[in-house]
């Protein structure tokens, strides 16, 4: 069978180069991290400078030094330590007098003002220009906070492993590296709604996320879980009926599609499983669909209802209901005019035949290799009288199979048979089995 034959060669041709490419893309060097400058407040000459940090808005004052905000002095914490302690402390003077504190701006030894500040300005200096240095105190040993940032030396085994299982794709790498898959699909008459339902699949996988050593085989199990969600799983005909008599079924499409043919081999199907059914020749408006379904009926030995050509084709069909209940037959087939899907009078037809019928099923008949022209009609004929299945011809001479993916994604109605020939024994069941079977991707 010729369905998918083309697809699944360009599919496993462009998923290798989809996935090499995206195993080479380069990797997108992240946004360096820029630290605020630290600003410098200025203060009177009487006080000593007071640094105030802009990344450090909970804390007025520099780390590492004691302030007094009133008096503005600044001093490190090791110099307010050693003053503390009267082994180290200078000898004091004498009390001085109330008047004598007055005039004195700031309670610091003058000895000990000029160390102060040049130490100071040295760590204010190393702050602003050297942000990322680590912290240390005076005798020169790091601080806890300094050793625990200490990165990590890598061997060349651990730098080489992280190469393959850490490397990521950016969601702009990915619409660029994926438009070749796209192409691919979109030619191959995949619906846009079903391309980027593969691609928003593929992408949860792939982006941001460490790309795997098993690429390829990632990607092709994505496409398979994709298409497995698109394809609405369908059982036989057989598995549609009731107990209700007569059961009955009306098939629309447009001219051409192969309606006819393919209600001669719903026929055969349900003879070979012990149902009587009768045809009722819908198609009014072509006398050689009249004649086609009549060679049908009598080399199937069913029975065939018609009217004149040109009759109202709501009364055959009426007709036929009739004779079935009469004739307790199981089953009656209505064929139907091919109508173009844009005509509004010639779809009120079909309505005429619904409400006249009351069909138990409605099963839209499409030609697969017409692509979005197929998927398009099913979408205006569901809207307009409303179908249950979907039965698709010509797969055999279908070698794209986009439309088989598509169409009931797009519609929600399942595709119960693909014909594959001109037999009345070419009438394949479609599952997602046949899909995945036939892409190669099972």
């Amino acid at each position: 069978m010729a369905l998918f034959s083309k697809l699944k060669e360009k599919l496993k041709s462009s998923l290798s180069i989809f996935s090499r490419k995206v195993a080479e893309a380069p990797q997108e060097a992240e946004p360096a991290k820029v630290e605020p400058e630290r600003a410098v407040t200025p203060v009177p000459k009487k006080n000593q400078e007071k640094v105030v940090s802009k990344s450090e808005p909970v804390s007025e004052h520099p780390p590492g030094m004691i302030c007094d905000d009133k008096k503005g002095i600044c001093i490190p914490v090791e110099l307010a330590e050693a003053i503390k302690k009267p082994e180290q402390a200078q000898p004091q003077s004498q009390p001085e007098s109330k008047q004598e504190k007055k005039q004195k701006p700031a309670a610091e030894p003058k000895i000990e003002k000029k160390p102060v500040q040049a130490h100071h300005e040295k760590k204010v200096e190393s702050k602003v220009e050297k942000t990322e240095a680590e912290p240390q105190d005076i005798m020169g040993v790091k601080s806890e906070k300094s050793q625990a940032t200490v990165p990590e030396k890598k061997g060349f085994f651990t730098k080489a492993k992280e190469l393959f299982t850490t490397k990521t794709i950016s969601a702009a790498q990915f619409d660029d590296l994926f438009s070749t898959l796209e192409r691919v699909l979109l030619e191959s008459n995949v619906a846009f709604d079903v391309v980027e339902k593969i691609k928003e699949d593929l992408k949860l996988k792939l982006i941001n996320r460490p790309l795997p050593r098993n690429l390829e085989s990632v990607v092709q199990r994505s496409l398979k879980d994709s298409l497995s969600s698109v394809v609405v799983d369908s059982t036989g005909i057989l598995n549609y009926l009731t107990s209700k008599k007569p059961f009955v079924i009306a098939f629309f499409g447009i001219n051409g599609s192969g309606k006819t043919t393919t209600i001669a081999k719903i026929a055969h199907l349900l003879k070979e499983s012990k149902k009587s059914c009768v045809i009722a020749a819908g198609d009014t408006f072509r006398a050689a669909a009249i004649q086609q379904l009549e060679e049908h009926a009598s080399r199937l030995n069913i029975r065939l209802i018609k009217h004149e050509y040109g009759s109202d084709a709501a009364a055959v069909a009426f007709d036929a209901v009739k004779f079935a209940q009469k004739n307790a037959i199981d089953i009656v087939l209505i064929d139907t005019a091919g109508r173009l899907h844009s005509d509004s009078n010639l779809m009120d037809e079909l309505k005429k035949i619904v409400r006249v019928t009351k069909p138990d099923l409605k099963i839209f008949v499409g030609e697969s290799i017409t692509g979005n022209d197929c998927i398009e009609q099913a979408q205006q004929f569901n809207d307009q009288i409303g179908i249950d299945a979907i039965i698709l011809t010509k797969a055999d001479v279908d070698e794209k199979g986009g439309t088989a993916l598509s169409i009931s994604y797009v519609t929600q109605k399942p595709i119960m048979y693909i014909g594959t020939g001109q037999e009345y024994d070419d009438l394949l069941p479609f599952s997602k089995d046949v899909v995945l079977k036939n892409l190669g991707l099972v």
